[in-house]
């Protein structure tokens, strides 16, 4: 097995190598692949002598953040840890080094966060990465602290999910064919116009009957879709797993109308061909105009799985139709379940009620 090799796009060599069963790897921060073996050279005798003597090498919390993010290479995470990652170096004292940073550390910087107006569930992502990058430390045979990670409270809000009226709202302000003040009537408009203006209706509509992510939606591919069978082979990329959905009606007009005149690999693109990716401000100011001041992208996805459950589907059975790998997930529509259930109580005690004949009212 090579010990010094090239990882993804870096210019600089790896040094990679196993000693008992750990896994050993950093930058050499070189493009001279002898000085890098002669670096190789000398870190496995170090290491070997760690790893009899007991002693454990150290680095510092700002060069394991960057070999974490560099492990995650390839990942559509990838852009979201570099924004985390940028934060974390602004707030968290990166130059000590892994086995010197402490559960203050970690309180601090939950404290100056919060001190700045940020919500716990803001936080919390922050403090994820700090967590896998100290695991990944460790994993590496560096020299780690015992840190106690915090267990930040979980705000809850009331659950938003759009009414069939409000959806027929926020399909009015997307509806391409709709007249726009100081803009050209639909006949008179650029075809890319048009086109832009249809990837936005198209794409809400099928976030609204697939409650599948933006993301696995903007990025899906032609091979996904099999409309003789009315199907949708979903991969999630989140949690690594594959669900296949059929299509309502409409979902299938769209994907048939878009199949008919379709230019690329991708159902949704980009100017280049690729796929749509992030692309959500013309839909965000849609909600804008609807009034909605509490809605995002993801709140279609919470009104997919709240008619679901609100029209007799089970907590269990919507878990599966939305790809969660965890149940607790789930729950945060159980209380529109309980509603249902308590519905079909009242029904069943009228019913009994009924069966017993006319009661008798007592008049006060």
């Amino acid at each position: 097995m090579m010990s010094v090799l090239k990882r993804g796009n870096s210019k600089y060599w790896y040094i990679q190598f196993q000693i008992n069963g750990k896994t050993f790897i950093r930058s050499s921060k070189t493009t001279d692949k002898r000085i890098a073996e002669r670096m190789e050279r000398e870190w496995r005798v170090q290491i070997h002598a760690q790893e009899m003597l007991g002693d454990k090498e150290t680095i510092k919390f700002r060069d394991i953040l960057d070999l974490y993010a560099h492990s995650k290479s390839g990942l559509r995470s990838l852009r979201t840890l570099k924004s985390d990652k940028q934060l974390i170096c602004r707030y968290f004292p990166v130059d000590k080094c892994l086995h010197e940073i402490t559960t203050h550390d970690i309180d601090r910087f939950v404290q100056t966060r919060l001190k700045e107006g940020k919500a716990y569930s803001t936080i919390r992502l922050s403090i994820h990465v700090i967590r896998a990058t100290w695991k990944y430390g460790k994993k590496l045979g560096y020299k780690t602290s015992d840190i106690e990670f915090p267990s930040l409270p979980v705000t809850k809000h009331r659950l938003r999910y759009l009414s069939l009226e409000e959806e027929r709202r926020l399909l009015r302000e997307l509806d391409p064919r709709r007249d726009i003040d100081f803009y050209p009537q639909y006949s008179e408009r650029s075809e890319s116009a048009k086109q832009q203006m249809w990837d936005n209706y198209d794409l809400v509509v099928l976030l609204l009957d697939t409650g599948a992510r933006y993301s696995e939606i903007a990025t899906i591919e032609w091979t996904s879709i099999n409309l003789k069978e009315r199907t949708i082979r979903l991969w999630r990329s989140k949690v690594s797993n594959e669900s296949v959905l059929y299509m309502s009606d409409r979902v299938y007009q769209v994907l048939c109308h878009r199949h008919n005149s379709r230019s690329s690999d991708f159902v949704f693109t980009n100017k280049n061909g690729g796929p749509r990716n992030h692309a959500t401000i013309a839909i965000r100011k849609a909600f804008k105009r609807c009034g909605f001041t509490d809605v995002t992208v993801h709140t279609l996805r919470h009104t997919f799985a709240s008619r679901l459950i609100q029209n007799g589907m089970s907590v269990y059975e919507v878990k599966e139709m939305l790809g969660h790998t965890d149940i607790k997930t789930t729950l945060r529509y159980a209380h529109l379940e309980n509603s249902k259930v308590s519905s079909k109580a009242r029904d069943i005690i009228n019913t009994i009620n009924q069966d017993r004949g006319r009661p008798v009212l007592r008049v006060i």
